[in-house]
């Protein structure tokens, strides 16, 4: 008798990748204010980092034209050419 799969399907990496990136000095400071004024509006002090990684993931979910070609390109299942879409 073939094994049944689990109903649940397997859980996604949530392991956070660490990423070091440069910014500018006006971008930066940028950054701390959005932290504080969070902080404010929310009553939830998160750090620069974790408001930065939200921000990005937010900024690509909203991007419509890389959603479309990462799409095509993992029903193609083809890998990307030198890391581009």
């Amino acid at each position: 008798m073939a094994k049944r799969p689990l109903k649940l399907d397997r859980l996604p990496n949530r392991k956070p990748v660490k990423l070091t990136i440069t910014l500018e000095p006006e971008t930066y400071d940028a950054l701390e204010d959005y932290a504080r004024i969070y902080a404010e509006e929310y009553g939830d002090d998160k750090p620069v980092n974790v408001i930065a990684s939200y921000m990005i993931g937010d900024f690509m979910d909203g991007d419509a034209a890389f959603k479309r070609r990462r799409k095509a390109a993992e029903r193609n299942d083809a890998p990307l050419e030198n890391g581009k879409l």
